[in-house]
């Protein structure tokens, strides 16, 4: 994700590419190949990497760095790498075309790090109606929109909505050209502090919509299992390294990205990091409210709506728990 965190994730749009590639198998190897690209939840690898967590769980990992988030996708579903950090979202198409692959972690959700903002004439969801709002089609922002009016009784016929990446949507605000907009941070913390916008919406009111997933492929489950229950035990270690430590984390998490310390801290707050325990529920039934089961639908009605996939796919099957139950018995 350059310094701005090209979370151009067309978290959505990446999903073309990715059922594109057809399924290829990885051969036996020692070491297993794992996607990264520049997000709070997956530049915590580096930590782990950095603080030698793999080599305390006997994980042989080589994190494979994207500049270009979609790219990992792709690789993923063509058998280039053995697992990859993607979100939810961006794993059903896959899914829906039969890739093998299945989350098997959950690093985080963003609590708080996205938002619709809103210039201070704007007071509740009523008065958003028959505003303009700049915001980046089909990524993760129209995500939280749809989800914010659905919530708050409003349709995208009550607003006009003006399709602008992040960058351009954020300064469109900032310049008043248009009464809203919906970003991520840094965007977010900039319009807050240029005191131009307040947060009327932000991903902290939509509890488990936004996850962050490492996905595997099912062959490197079966034939790297040893590792990659390695390298989730050395995440346990990893997110308590981050919440005790921060300073030290966003260290070495900001040179990755090539932005400086002090900067990069306003990505924590609005990054809920997952315990292995949080993530037996996240991993669990649809019985529990934030789950991957329980959210998936909602997520894949989106998609669905907006013709990113054809189908709906059976989102069990993408979904493997046993690593996670395995590490934390063993930790």
């Amino acid at each position: 994700m350059t310094s701005t965190f090209p979370r151009i994730f067309p978290r959505f749009s990446a999903l073309f590419l990715a059922a594109a590639f057809c399924c290829l198998s990885i051969p036996a190897r020692a070491e297993i190949k794992v996607g990264v690209s520049d997000w709070p939840g997956w530049v915590a690898w580096y930590v782990a990497e950095h603080n030698g967590y793999f080599k305390k769980y006997g994980a042989k990992v080589k994190l494979v760095w994207f500049a270009n988030y979609t790219d990992s996708i792709s690789a993923l579903s063509a058998g280039q790498l053995d697992a990859n950090c993607q979100t939810w979202s961006d794993t059903m198409a896959p899914l829906s075309k039969n890739v093998p692959v299945k989350a098997i972690l959950v690093n985080d959700n963003s609590d708080g790090n996205d938002a619709l903002m809103v210039n201070p004439a704007i007071k509740s969801f009523a008065d958003l109606k028959g505003k303009t709002i700049a915001l980046e089609q089909y990524s993760i922002s129209h995500f939280v929109l749809a989800t914010a009016l659905s919530k708050n009784g409003l349709t995208f016929d009550d607003i006009k909505t003006v399709n602008l990446s992040a960058g351009d949507a954020a300064a469109a605000f900032l310049s008043g050209r248009v009464d809203a907009t919906v970003v991520w941070n840094p965007w977010v913390n900039n319009i807050q502090a240029s005191g131009k916008g307040t947060a009327l919406f932000t991903s902290k009111d939509m509890p488990g919509l936004i996850p962050d997933l490492l996905v595997a492929r099912v062959k490197a489950i079966e034939t790297h299992r040893a590792e990659l229950v390695g390298m989730i035990k050395a995440w346990q270690d990893t997110q308590r390294f981050i919440r005790e430590q921060p300073d030290q984390a966003v260290t070495v998490m900001a040179k990755v990205v090539g932005m400086k310390p002090d900067a990069y801290k306003v990505f924590l707050p609005g990054t809920r990091f997952f315990t292995l325990e949080d993530n037996l529920k996240a991993l669990g039934p649809a019985s529990e409210p934030a789950s991957l089961a329980a959210v998936g639908p909602t997520i894949a009605a989106f998609l669905k709506d907006n013709r990113l996939i054809e189908n709906v796919p059976d989102l069990a099957v993408g979904v493997d728990a046993s690593l996670v139950a395995e590490a934390l018995a063993a930790h």
